[in-house]
């Protein structure tokens, strides 16, 4: 087993190094064989691993971090959850990269790019097995920083890198909580192994852990693009789209919901922490829906509708259904990662155009791309039978289980957010593939063919947790995490309501949108305002953090500038170098060459070392 945990790192960092390093001597086909294959022989040693998976274990590397009493080796913790994640990641990742052969094919920078995606795999794996939190923290901030260099890979234009910084520097602001959160455990439990972590909640008061888990809860935050910091993520759509499928499906926006399930054992004994985690996950859901509903660029839509559904994740951890929220974590991963890849073959197709208004026809030109897409929304939507259906509906559920005004409250918004989703996704739907439109042009094959295993996933992924009354769900018992129990009859009736709701929207969608189309696409003409431009920006979050904190910010730093540095710090040495100068000029105007002058200079310092020295004796 350590063999096998040791190579799931070890081969993506080795695909990574060797193409950042030799990648632009290697023949292309080298770089991309190499590339793919180290991220498919990662998953070879995950299915290994599986089978020979008898229970949860460490496995220790190599000494990392140690002095006095602050130990924090390179160890590893496979456990069911860390498990699960490693077969998604590297499934999931591996097919990305298979499809970014064919979306890169004519860029020069390849090497570069499979070089960053190697290493975001492997920083995203390091995060989910990490055993203690600084190990953690290094995946962390892998993560952060390969999302920032492939967010910004065509830095050339300035709109990309500035997306790229802007998602650096967004998140920092949750992970320097988390960087505190780390410490200050340290500080009051002398460990930073996370399974010892989890066993001491008892420890302390409650007060305490709420202020651990509400510092874990902003980390989540800046990483998970949930409110108030989620305005990185959409902006973010100017990276490459397997970079977003990346993103968005299985490596950075995950790892927020990744760390909260983790530390749950501990975060959870505080009802306030459950509770602003479901609120923040509830309100990001509905939040986000509405702004994908106003969206024209087709991979903003997808972008703010992975904001929802990982606003959803939140709300199950929040309500304590840890294997609903990872169950809806992985269905998930399938059929976001199927939706990016499809957009980006449909971009590709049409010359890199991404207004769904000016999209059209798509269904027979494109049908390899139009059917595995169809299978991606009908997930997204949760429209009955499907994967998102039932990951979706078992975090409903759990919210309405928990009860109270409260969680009540938050079943309900959950609820209008699945209706809002069915009417987006399939908005999205019918503007790009039905209809009329310009003739695309073809496609490499590589990057449709990639799209098949997803939709299957996605469609036939709510089988690896089934409800009860069709069968026992495998990954409850696999991940051995409590869960709310209900009556078979009650689960069919909220099933029953979820299902009516997603069919609501499509219905929707399908009079605005197909029925309609027309004038819709006339109506699109005309320049946004109202409720449409509020939703179209973000609610004006952008705009409010600006004038918040930008524009003081820009304020502060010109004052600093013009009267500090320039005028406090630049003056003084101006004056100091003419003084230097008045000083120099002074002193050589005694070195004319005239002798007298040289004599007269010469007694006046013997009479001053003289009278030093009679006064020293007297």
């Amino acid at each position: 087993m350590k063999l096998y945990l040791a190579l799931i790192l070890i081969l993506p960092l080795l695909g990574g190094v060797v193409n950042a390093v030799f990648g632009r001597k290697l023949p292309r086909r080298l770089v991309e064989a190499l590339a793919c294959g180290v991220v498919w022989g990662a998953l070879g040693c995950t299915l290994l691993a599986f089978a020979a998976y008898r229970g949860p274990m460490k496995v220790e590397l190599a000494s990392w971090l140690s002095a006095f009493d602050f130990q924090a080796p390179i160890t590893l913790y496979l456990d069911p959850l860390s498990l699960v994640m490693v077969l998604m990641i590297t499934f999931v990742c591996g097919l990305i990269h298979v499809y970014a052969i064919g979306y890169m094919a004519g860029d020069p920078g390849y090497a570069r790019f499979f070089a960053l995606l190697n290493l975001f795999v492997f920083a995203m794996l390091v995060l989910v097995l990490a055993e203690n939190l600084p190990l953690l923290y290094l995946g962390w901030e892998g993560v952060g920083f390969c999302s920032y260099a492939l967010i910004g890979f065509w830095y050339r234009e300035e709109k990309n890198a500035t997306a790229g910084r802007k998602a650096f520097i967004v998140t920092r602001i949750g992970d320097t909580a988390f960087g505190i959160a780390i410490v200050w455990m340290f500080q009051l439990f002398h460990t930073v192994s996370i399974t010892e972590l989890n066993g001491m909640g008892f420890l302390m008061p409650v007060g305490v852990i709420t202020g651990l888990g509400l510092l874990l809860l902003i980390g989540a935050m800046g990483k998970s693009a949930q409110l108030p910091l989620t305005v990185w993520l959409p902006d973010a759509m100017a990276g490459p789209t397997p970079v977003s499928a990346q993103i968005h499906a299985a490596t950075m926006v995950t790892a927020g919901v990744y760390l909260l399930a983790r530390m749950f054992p501990l975060i959870g004994a505080s009802a306030t922490v459950q509770g602003a985690i479901a609120l923040t996950g509830g309100l990001t859901a509905f939040y986000a829906a509405t702004c994908a509903l106003a969206q024209r660029d087709l991979k903003r839509v997808l972008a703010y509708s992975t904001i929802s559904q990982i606003g959803y994740m939140m709300l199950g951890v929040g309500c304590g259904a840890i294997t609903a929220a990872t169950f809806h974590l992985l269905v998930h991963a399938f059929f976001k990662a199927l939706l990016f890849l499809g957009a980006g073959c449909v971009i590709t197709a049409l010359h890199h155009e991404q207004d769904i208004f000016r999209m059209g026809g798509l269904r027979t030109s494109l049908p390899r791309t139009y059917w595995p897409f169809l299978a991606g929304a009908l997930c997204l939507a949760g429209i009955p039978l499907t994967g998102g259906f039932f990951s979706k509906d078992a975090i409903l559920l759990a919210a309405w289980e928990r009860g109270g005004g409260f969680y009540g409250g938050l079943y309900l918004v959950g609820l209008i957010t699945a209706l809002l989703t069915s009417i987006y996704t399939f908005r999205m739907v019918y503007l790009v593939f039905g209809g009329e439109g310009a003739k695309p042009h073809r496609l490499p094959a590589v990057m449709e063919l990639t799209l098949i295993p997803l939709s299957l996933l996605g469609l036939f992924g709510g089988f690896i947790n089934l409800p009860e009354y069709l069968a026992k769900g495998w990954l409850g018992e696999f991940l051995m995490a409590a869960g709310a129990k209900v009556s078979h009859g009650e689960e069919m009736v909220f099933q029953g309501i979820a299902a009516l709701v997603a069919l609501a929207g499509l219905a929707v969608a399908y009079y605005r949108y197909s029925v309609h189309r027309a004038e819709r696409l006339t109506a699109a003409e005309v320049e946004p305002e109202g409720v449409t431009a509020f939703l179209l920006n973000g609610w004006y979050l952008d705009a409010l953090y600006r004038i918040l904190f930008i524009r003081p910010y820009e304020a502060l730093s010109r004052f600093l500038w013009m009267r500090i540095d320039e005028g406090v710090i630049d003056d003084s040495l101006d004056r100091l170098a003419d003084g230097l100068g008045w000083t120099g000029q002074g002193l050589g105007s005694w070195t004319t060459g005239r002798v007298s002058l040289y004599i007269t200079s010469f007694a006046a310092g013997l009479a001053l070392i003289l009278g030093w020295l009679a006064w020293g004796v007297w």
